[in-house]
């Protein structure tokens, strides 16, 4: 069974050829989609060069930088459109989500439908080079959506992530409404609402060596938190999520 790594990317010309090495390497029937949000670094002029040379590596352009969430959603639309891929993932582009851990997702989706990397697995924090101010918020934001959303996850913000394709399908029929970070939150929701079975894997999680992050905390997680109440209201007026 095959598998697709949607990668988003904005100014990651550091980062992005080692990562995709890194992922090859392991051996695996993998394929590579960059979704490149017009880097001004020229990130989308080297994953052009990447493709070139490995048919595995696909690129996705987008004119502007439009927010994580709708860089993944087109993602998804190319991946169901134009892959016969069986598993579809989320990662980073600089290396806070190591390759290594590739492999325990498609072991642990053979049992499930999604599988969500955990930073916060059982309560224990896995997180390297965070400052203290930041690893609180994350962390108190985290038990904060757990709680309020119903979401029986440890790390609901978690973006290194694994559905079936049919999961993906599910999602693309219905209205996403939240972007950025608080994507990740939804998605889960989502899948949750439509009976899909979601189980997490514990990660180790670490703080970019190159380039500048673009999450911002604070934003991030009021973000988060407002998800939540979004989502409650759209299940008050009974917008149902459709399933296959």
């Amino acid at each position: 069974m095959s598998t697709l790594v949607i990668i988003p990317t904005y100014n990651e010309a550091a980062n992005i050829t080692a990562l995709v090495k890194s992922i090859f390497a392991l051996g695996l029937d993998i394929r590579v989609l960059i979704v490149d949000d017009n880097s001004p670094d020229g990130t989308g002029n080297l994953a052009d060069k990447l493709a070139t040379d490995n048919p595995r590596i696909l690129v996705l352009h987008r004119p502007k930088k439009e927010g994580l969430g709708r860089a993944y959603l087109d993602g998804f639309r190319y991946a169901v459109d134009k892959t016969g891929c069986d598993f579809i993932m989320e990662m980073d582009a600089d290396f806070s989500h190591d390759p290594q851990a590739i492999p325990v997702f498609l072991d642990k989706i053979k049992t499930c439908d999604v599988v969500v990397g955990s930073r916060f697995y059982k309560g224990r924090v896995s997180i390297v080079n965070w400052p203290l101010t930041r690893l609180i918020m994350s962390y108190g934001a985290s038990v904060y959506v757990r709680l309020f959303s119903r979401l029986r996850l440890y790390d609901p913000t978690s973006g290194f992530k694994c559905f079936r394709r049919r999961c993906i399908e599910s999602i693309l029929r219905n209205r996403v409404i939240s972007d950025g970070y608080a994507f990740q939150i939804e998605v889960n929701y989502m899948c949750a609402k439509m009976g899909f079975v979601i189980e997490e894997v514990p990660i180790v999680f670490y703080d970019r060596s190159k380039g500048s992050s673009k999450m911002r905390t604070f934003r991030t997680v009021l973000d988060a938190m407002s998800v939540v109440w979004l989502l409650k209201f759209k299940r008050f007026k009974q917008i149902l999520y459709k399933t296959p």
